[in-house]
């Protein structure tokens, strides 16, 4: 077979854009510098720990409960923000209403703002005497420096990330293929979850995963309403900087190491969804 017959597998395919070797070695660079190195220095200081060590830090009952309850409110948060997100993307491709570009243009507010200053004014809010909380707190509805306040705030920086990941994707499907399942005999609820769902699942997988890996590590907008009370409303990246600011690095990487490989394996089932999903039903790949 000659050297050059075009069923031979080549490593560098052919590019009107030259600089394959210098492009793919910057990333990699890059990649090496900002992501592989920290999160080695993570592993090695972690592995100097001692199996023993690690797994007496890995049960303390007060880890144990601060990461039950960042990641259980970043999954109750990215799930509210699947089903809401993708109301919202619809509204925003598929009607025309005063004030279009004006809600367009808030949903990416949370990318802004600074997270400090959203966990101060949802705070301001939802506190016993706040604008909001002095209506709930007469029935007996505590939000703020509750778990219920950290899924509020979560919700409000996890929002953009599924709606700007599910909008381009609903732009790509053509009214057409509503009209045809109504041709057919679909009614809307089957045309919802039959038709256009499907789908979306690759993109709504996506922005999930996304909304929840910005829940498990988000701090800022957290501490404010959260209270950070132990046992109680006490989030993982609290309690790190507190095993920091008491001189206890070894319990605050032993934290670090669990909760990177926690998230490491549920975004990893996520994304084996999401490519299952794509190849079954072929939007957005």
């Amino acid at each position: 077979m000659s050297a050059h017959s075009p069923t031979r597998w080549r490593f560098r395919r052919p590019s009107v854009i030259p600089g394959f070797g210098m492009a793919l070695g910057l990333t990699l660079t890059w990649l090496t510098l900002l992501i592989l190195i920290p999160l080695s220095g993570l592993a090695v200081r972690s592995s100097a720990l001692g199996w023993e060590k690690f797994w007496s830090i890995a049960l303390d009952p007060r880890t144990l409960n601060a990461l039950r309850i960042s990641f259980g409110t970043a999954f109750i948060a990215a799930i509210v923000n699947a089903v809401f997100g993708i109301i919202l993307a619809w509204v925003l491709v598929r009607y025309r209403f005063p004030g279009k570009r004006v809600i367009d243009a808030m949903v990416d507010l949370p990318f802004a703002l600074p997270t400090a200053v959203a966990g101060i004014a949802l705070t301001t809010l939802y506190a016993p005497n706040g604008w909001v909380g002095q209506f709930l707190t007469p029935l007996g509805i505590k939000i703020a420096f509750t778990p219920a306040g950290i899924v509020i705030a979560l919700i409000f920086v996890g929002l953009p990330f599924v709606v700007r990941t599910v909008q381009p994707v609903m732009e790509e499907i053509d009214k057409e293929v509503e009209e045809a399942a109504a041709t057919l005999g679909a009614n809307r609820l089957q045309t919802i979850f039959r038709v256009l769902l499907p789908g979306l699942a690759p993109a709504v997988l996506t922005g999930f995963a996304l909304a929840f890996a910005r829940g498990v590590g988000e701090y800022g907008s957290v501490i404010f309403i959260a209270g950070n009370l132990p046992f109680k409303s006490e989030i993982a990246p609290l309690l790190i900087v507190i095993k920091l600011e008491e001189y206890n690095y070894a319990a605050a990487t032993g934290i670090a190491a669990i909760m990177l490989i926690l998230s490491f394996g549920m975004l990893l089932v996520i994304n084996l969804i999401q490519s299952w999903s794509r190849r079954r039903y072929g939007y957005g790949a």
